[in-house]
């Protein structure tokens, strides 16, 4: 019978000893898209629902989770909140040239594919349904429409993230961003 792993070799046993109640509250949160019960929470992260909640009202408080009206109550994460953190983040970790580079990088990517499919936007591509397409192509396709909604999403995080640096080189801090 081979043998249980123990807490220093099981990531889930890890992040269960390693991380209080709010911090697995808060790392299941993130990474959730749909509002979820501070009992569906509490399963997630391991803990009581009463902590689950306390963790949660302290979030919404926070502004990093939002609350739902409904009953049961429900909790979601606050999709504004994950924009500026990645503001923040990406001003704080690189350089102005290189968030211009890269910034300058998805404005070309944006219009190469702008060109191969002949419209404005990724929306706006029919992706074929036609027998006589090969399935290559079509997943080409869906690879190509994928990759450019990614990056019609990453080109205003960046131009933030430029301005925010910029400001932060200048001395100032801009909390409008």
């Amino acid at each position: 019978m081979p043998e249980s792993p123990d807490a220093a070799s099981d990531p889930s046993a890890r992040w269960q000893s390693d991380r209080t109640t709010f911090q697995r509250v808060y790392d299941v949160l993130v990474g959730t898209t749909d509002p979820a019960s501070a009992q569906q929470f509490a399963t997630r992260a391991d803990c009581s629902e009463n902590g689950a909640r306390q963790a949660l009202e302290q979030l919404v408080e926070m502004g990093i989770a939002d609350r739902t009206d409904t009953r049961p109550r429900q909790y979601v994460r606050n999709e504004s909140y994950l924009r500026w953190k990645r503001v923040e983040t990406l001003a704080r970790e690189h350089s102005i040239g290189e968030l211009r580079s890269r910034l300058d990088d998805l404005i070309t990517a944006d219009s190469e594919l702008q060109d191969r499919y002949d419209v404005p936007d990724p929306n706006a591509v029919v992706v074929s349904d036609d027998p006589d397409t090969d399935h290559e192509t079509v997943h080409e396709r869906w690879d190509d429409l994928a990759d450019w909604r990614t990056i019609r999403r990453d080109i205003p995080i960046l131009k933030r993230a430029v301005r925010r640096a910029e400001s932060a080189s200048d001395g100032r801090v801009n909390s409008s961003l």
